[in-house]
């Protein structure tokens, strides 16, 4: 099979890399859309550095690197790397417009986050998702969260949000087309909070929170600039090299999507940007109703839950160490979507006192009869910490390892 990839942004590039080094398609088709550069030479030479990542031979080989990028065609767009075919596309935009039947692309990752809504014609003015089954593609994996404009709208019923070793078998190979890998913090929050609900069941975790210290993204300023018209956060367009920044996170909602569960939980999630290139580190914050004051959560508990986890269900892309990192630890870190910081597990148990005369039933009268009239409840608050490599080490991976699932469903 051969893979199409739309974009070469940071994702899109990134995801070359992962599947030139598994060489599990026989060509992979890159649609740059535009031109770039002088030559064919400069886009190679792009794709082969990396200021964060280093030198593409040395992810592939380590010391006994040698260069791996040859037999360019300027003329046809193509060439090998490490031996693996690849042609880039330099023309097109829309993906109505790609042409990806001629091209022999049946599976299409789309990395350039223009195109997140599901329910957009492919007609649309600029271009739509669906644009790449009109172009010949039979599924297309967005790397992203779907973001739907019209709010009227629901989900189509082809489309589905996965993450991988999470929800992958909500995939149905005969029904879906279009296919959300959700985002890198979302990945990360699903398998930090997952290990809770098997453990402790859905009624018990009361509310949770979550702050993403987030690496900066393209998106944003490199320096200070004037808003857009319109524009309502002038955070944004503050500088990320100077600046800690604070931003909205849709983690919350596309979690909701990959674990249904999590609609019954009052959850509350944000996002704070810092001046590094990748790496990045949730904050989980989770209140969890405890059996008794005897037999309360303790950091040992959590401890064991989430070793458990990840040497079980969910081996090997939940990790679990007591070692002390920093984000630089785990940039690149392979199949990692998480990084449970275990020595900074901590807990606290109080009580949490309700007053049965302002209580209600469930038709939302009073109850009656009672025979006192306040009650004490033992909750316990947790705070985990879960590092993840927003980039390659855990999103590109984990982007990666559904791309291939849902190749499988498709020989």
């Amino acid at each position: 099979m051969k893979l199409g990839i739309n974009g070469l942004g940071r994702i899109g590039k990134l995801t070359l890399w992962h599947h030139v080094a598994r060489k599990s398609f026989q060509e992979i088709v890159v649609n740059l859309g535009r031109k770039a550069g002088t030559s064919l030479q400069d886009i190679a030479n792009y794709i082969e550095k990396d200021s964060t990542y280093g030198w593409l031979p040395v992810y592939l080989y380590g010391h006994k690197a040698e260069r791996v990028i040859e037999n360019l065609n300027e003329d046809e767009g193509t060439m090998t790397i490490d031996g693996v075919p690849v042609r880039i596309l330099r023309e097109k935009r829309n993906p109505a417009e790609i042409g990806w039947k001629e091209y022999g692309v049946r599976l299409v990752v789309d990395s350039t986050g223009r195109f997140r809504d599901p329910t957009a014609s492919p007609e649309t003015s600029g271009g739509a998702l669906r644009g790449h089954l009109v172009s010949g593609a039979e599924k297309v994996i967005l790397s992203a969260p779907f973001k739907i404009k019209d709010k009227e709208l629901g989900m189509p019923d082809d489309a589905v949000t996965v993450v991988y070793g999470i929800n992958d078998g909500d995939f149905l190979p005969d029904k879906h087309r279009v296919i959300s890998a959700a985002s890198c913090t979302t990945t990360c929050l699903a398998y930090m909070i997952k290990p809770l609900l098997d453990y402790f069941g859905v009624n018990r975790i009361l509310s949770a929170s979550m702050v993403t210290v987030h690496a900066a993204t393209a998106s944003q300023a490199v320096l200070d600039r004037v808003p857009k018209a319109g524009a309502t956060d002038l955070r944004k367009i503050r500088s990320i090299f100077n600046n800690i920044i604070l931003t909205t996170t849709g983690a919350a909602k596309a979690l909701s999507l990959v674990i249904p569960e999590m609609k019954q939980v009052g959850f509350i999630a944000e996002s704070v940007r810092i001046p590094t290139n990748t790496g990045s580190l949730i904050v989980l914050v989770v209140n969890i109703q405890d059996e008794s004051l005897e037999n309360r959560v303790t950091r040992e508990v959590l401890h064991n839950i989430y070793e458990e986890a990840a040497n079980g269900p969910y081996h090997p892309y939940l990790k679990f160490t007591l070692e002390q990192n920093v984000s630089a630890d785990i940039i690149g870190y392979p199949k990692a979507a998480a990084i449970i910081e275990g020595s900074e597990i901590h807990t606290r148990t109080g009580l949490v006192r309700v007053d049965l005369t302002k209580a209600c039933g469930p038709d939302g009268q009073k109850l009656e009869g009672l025979t006192c009239a306040q009650i004490e409840i033992p909750v316990t608050q947790a705070v985990i910490y879960g590092w993840y490599d927003n980039e390659f080490g855990s999103y590109t991976n984990m982007l990666g390892e559904l791309t291939l699932h849902i190749a499988q469903q498709m020989l």
